[in-house]
């Protein structure tokens, strides 16, 4: 875990910093992936804020505490993100795929200069397939948002039908489904 502890309007305090990075690394069992960790302290008067932002596998969890004591900030804003890292894993856990039940789609890039350049047939660059698995919409949309992509494919676990949902340009997601 790499953590990066940042003192706003406050001086740089060593037993602070290691306070820190010693209480961090136990919200890591929640994580499977390197985590890097974007600490903020500061002061404001008599309030004392501490801003963690941790970002893991296409995820990314904020949480921020305000006492009067930085000690007690600290531990309260692990206490959020402990908190929310255990909903996700258990969101995640509980959002298991039907096995048996996956399709694996091919998905192709082209070079857009054979297009441009009269060629009969476009040239291949990138040729990958994946798995795409049954899930209802609210799971593909969590599951793209956990992945930070603008669209995901899956299959609809009550249709069985190859669907896509994207990310649109006003922030909603739009769903595309066939029709047969």
């Amino acid at each position: 875990m790499r953590i990066n502890v940042t003192f706003r309007h406050m001086e740089t305090s060593e037993p602070v910093r290691n306070y820190v990075e010693e209480k961090l690394p136990k919200v890591k069992k929640y994580i499977d992936e390197p985590v890097e960790a974007q600490v903020v302290l500061s002061v404001e008067k008599i309030r004392h804020k501490a801003e963690v932002s941790l970002a893991a596998k296409g995820i990314t969890i904020k949480a921020t505490d305000e006492t009067a004591d930085m000690y007690a900030a600290i531990d309260g804003v692990l206490d959020k993100l402990e908190r929310q890292l255990k909903r996700y894993k258990d969101k995640i856990k509980k959002h298991k795929p039907l096995s048996g039940r996956e399709r694996r789609v091919e998905k192709t890039v082209f070079t857009a200069e054979s297009i441009d350049e009269g060629h009969p047939e476009p040239s291949i660059i990138k040729s990958d397939s994946f798995q795409v698995k049954p899930m209802s919409v609210d799971e593909a949309v969590m599951q793209m948002d956990l992945l930070e992509k603008e669209f995901l494919v899956f299959t609809d676990s009550s249709s069985e039908e190859i669907n896509v949902v994207y990310r649109r340009k006003d922030g909603n997601y739009g769903l595309i489904v066939p029709q047969s």
